[in-house]
């Protein structure tokens, strides 16, 4: 495969900036902090884990609808890094102010999530239409592979810290509240998300591009509406991102209701912690697997094995009792969340038209974000109706099954070597 390019290192060290965020935001820190909050507010276990999915349903769906306008735009020259910074600089900013928010403004803290949120998405759909950008079709697999390797490392870095520092500050070693310690958490995740997503700024560049023309609004939006005019044209890719809504909605609920879901069950902040902690350990060696895996047997035949183990995650979730149980559960998610996230980036990847990378990517990401606003509703309805989470995520096995089903009408896509390896952008 060859070195990687300094614009290679530059794009999968982005993962490594912005996964803190996924790990300390969305799966460990703040939802247990918002959970305390809640519970101090008299909301209840079930009740405070709906409102956080619904939170998240509200925040994906307005992301969904941006989107492909926005992306459409962005295929024009020079506006793929701008949109980028603009989502960048609202993720870091949004993430930074939960450090500022009283911990009983249970509220305002889902409020100030939602802009994160909205940050943090909003710049990876920009980030992920770049891969088209640093590196050729061959090596795409591996290098997004690679990236999220990479991310789940760099991620353990801020998460021990803060994860040392609630410790410290629970057993009265530091003079901290538990409060403060959480809260110092959120502000070294912004201030680790902007860090490092530096050289990102300084060797990652739109190779390819429309040129601009004027009135690039309202020709975005011819270009939008041809697209859904040739959706025959495009049928492998929508085919794909269909496919696609439907396994990566439970992917996406797993990751970001697994620890509400750990806290109704009863088990401990540290034992959580320490568990999302050892699954991000797991997951980068298995995600770098993935990637080489599928070389030797294809992207696709890796996203199905990513797919069942998925499922089997969800009928063991169903029967979950005892933290023992809540380990054996993260290691299996731990085996296949960064594997089947990369593989799936590469492989829309590599069937977009390049030009027009930052449009499709558009619509691969409604068709992400809307399907993570139905796993969250889903499982929050059904949590509130039932009383038991539990059943909530069982019911996800369904969307794994249509999305596996539908994966597997999809061609593999034609490799194109056209970017050298040796590009250094």
């Amino acid at each position: 495969m060859g070195r990687y390019t300094k614009g290679e290192n530059s794009w999968m060290l982005y993962d490594w900036a912005n996964s803190a965020y996924s790990i300390i935001i969305t799966s460990a820190v703040f939802p247990i902090f918002y959970k305390a909050s809640a519970t101090n507010a008299g909301i209840s276990a079930a009740n405070s884990t709906a409102y956080l999915g619904y939170t998240i349903a509200i925040a994906t769906f307005i992301l969904a609808m941006l989107g492909p306008i926005l992306g459409t735009i962005a295929d024009y020259q020079g506006y793929k890094k701008k949109f980028f910074t603009f989502f960048f600089i609202v993720g870091v900013i949004g993430t930074a102010m939960l450090a500022f928010i009283p911990s009983e403004q249970w509220l305002l803290l889902l409020i100030f999530y939602t802009i994160s949120a909205l940050g943090f998405w909003g710049a990876n759909v920009f980030y992920d239409a770049f891969i088209v950008d640093v590196t050729s079709e061959e090596r795409m697999n591996r290098v997004s592979a690679r990236g999220y390797g990479i991310g789940y490392i760099g991620s353990t870095i801020p998460f021990i810290i803060s994860i040392a520092i609630i410790i410290s500050a629970q057993n009265e070693w530091i003079p901290l509240s538990d409060i403060r310690a959480s809260q110092l958490a959120f502000f070294i995740t912004a201030v680790w998300w902007g860090l490092f997503t530096i050289p990102m700024f300084k060797h990652v560049h739109q190779r390819y591009y429309i040129e601009r023309e004027p009135n690039p609004i309202v020709n975005s939006f011819k270009r939008l509406g041809q697209t859904f005019k040739d959706i025959r044209q495009y049928r492998a890719l929508f085919l794909f991102m269909l496919a696609y809504f439907f396994y990566i909605d439970g992917v996406g609920t797993i990751i970001s209701m697994s620890t509400a879901y750990g806290t109704d069950l009863g088990i401990s902040t540290v034992s959580l912690l320490l568990i999302l902690f050892a699954t991000q350990v797991v997951a980068a060696p298995f995600a770098i697997l993935y990637g080489k895996l599928s070389e030797k047997f294809s992207g696709k035949k890796m996203l199905y094995v990513g797919i069942i183990i998925y499922i089997i995650v969800c009928i063991y979730a169903y029967f979950l009792k005892t933290a023992l149980d809540f380990w054996i559960l993260a290691m299996l998610v731990a085996t296949s969340q960064g594997g089947i996230q990369a593989l799936s980036r590469s492989y829309f990847a590599k069937l977009v038209p390049k030009e027009r990378a930052n449009e499709f990517f558009g619509f691969y990401n409604i068709f992400g974000k809307f399907a993570a606003i139905m796993g969250p509703l889903l499982l929050g309805v059904t949590a509130q109706i039932t009383g038991n989470s539990a059943n909530g995520v069982f019911s996800l096995v369904i969307l794994f099954i249509i999305g596996i089903i539908i994966l597997a009408r999809v061609p593999e896509p034609k490799v194109d070597v056209s970017i050298s390896t040796s590009t250094n952008t």
